[in-house]
């Protein structure tokens, strides 16, 4: 018995794993109660199905990993309805089930593993074909070792429910809410990685910063809500030409910003810059029409630039410089058609 415990404290302790743990119980289980089979099971009671996840197998009687059998006509489900753990007797007790009968099963032995809130979710189990007592200190080690694999089990289901969540709030954080593309914070987390890339292997980064035209007549005029559709539709449409490398994020307000590898030679550099602006201001073309209103056109400032050797606030600025300078661009152009016309 010592020797047991000190084996089932080791196990306890280094079990990193369900099967870790279940392995070595099993083995104990099998020792202690001298069954030909002995198993651990999981139940989906949704789909009626009950699983073999881990068995260990000594005699005639096989009881296979994976094996699949209807939850309603278990051994496991009578023992439970019954307020049975064990019988030596099953072709009397229990002669209707199927599964009993194609496996000879005689002597068996079921534990319950239950979740913190009393739902079954799984059973611990040794079987024989040939019927056999079980005494008090067999009996005490199924119901010590079911209720070991239930804590290990709802351990593992805790810490995947805390992976999960810090999973969301990381990608909350990193998350515009608006649109669904990255925020300011997640384009300079990759910018800064781009950025230590091209110092190590010489080549460039392309950074781009875009600005909606007129957005706050669009607020002003048609409301927020029209605002938000027009944001929402105009990150679609970029994002749709975005190349498969490269970051576009919200930065802010009716701000866009894109971050992406380049080549290691510059005049391909920024080729490649020109390239991508001119794909995006064709994607920003058309009218917006949030609920089915028309609000005017797109119309997008773009500045493209492609840099190595700078910091990640120097590369937004060289950028937001150029955008600028397009913006302005743009406006002339605008300033002078409407000269034309008023001609």
């Amino acid at each position: 018995m010592e020797l047991m415990l000190e084996r089932l404290s080791e196990s306890v302790a280094s079990a990193q794993s369900l099967e870790q743990l279940t392995r070595p119980l099993l083995e104990m289980l099998e020792i202690v109660t001298g069954l030909e089979s002995v198993y651990l099971t999981s139940i989906d009671e949704a789909a009626g199905i009950q699983f073999v996840d881990f068995a260990r197998n000594t005699g005639e009687l096989r009881i296979d990993e994976g094996l699949e059998v209807p939850w309603s006509d278990t051994l496991c489900k009578r023992c439970i309805e019954d307020g049975r753990r064990f019988t030596s007797n099953v072709s009397e007790v229990w002669g209707d089930s199927q599964a009993a009968r194609a496996l000879g099963i005689e002597t068996y032995a079921s534990a319950p593993i239950c979740a913190s809130n009393g739902l079954i979710i799984g059973t611990l189990c040794g079987a024989s074909r040939k019927s056999q007592a079980i005494g008090p200190r067999a009996r005490s080690a199924l119901n010590l070792f079911s209720k070991i694999i239930a804590q290990h089990i709802e351990r593992e289901r805790l810490l995947e429910e805390v992976r999960r969540s810090n999973e969301y709030l990381t990608k909350f954080a990193l998350t515009d809410t608006l649109t669904g593309l990255p925020n300011r914070r997640a384009l300079q987390d990759e910018l800064g990685r781009l950025l230590a890339r091209a110092a190590r292997d010489g080549s460039y980064v392309i950074v781009g910063m875009i600005d909606l035209d007129d957005f706050k007549k669009i607020n002003d005029e048609f409301g927020h809500a029209a605002g938000d559709s027009h944001l929402r539709d105009c990150s679609e449409r970029i994002a749709s030409v975005t190349r498969d490398t490269d970051m576009l994020a919200r930065i802010g307000g009716d701000e866009f910003a894109f971050v992406g590898p380049g080549p290691a030679d510059l005049d391909e550099a920024n080729r490649i810059a020109a390239e991508i602006r001119a794909r995006f201001a064709r994607a920003g073309s058309g009218t917006s029409l949030p609920g089915r209103h028309p609000v005017g056109a797109f119309g997008l400032s773009i500045g493209a630039v492609a840099v190595r050797f700078v910091s990640a606030d120097q590369a937004i600025a060289l950028a937001d410089t150029a955008m600028y300078e397009d913006k302005r661009e743009r406006k002339r152009g605008r300033n002078e058609a409407n000269d034309v016309i008023g001609r």
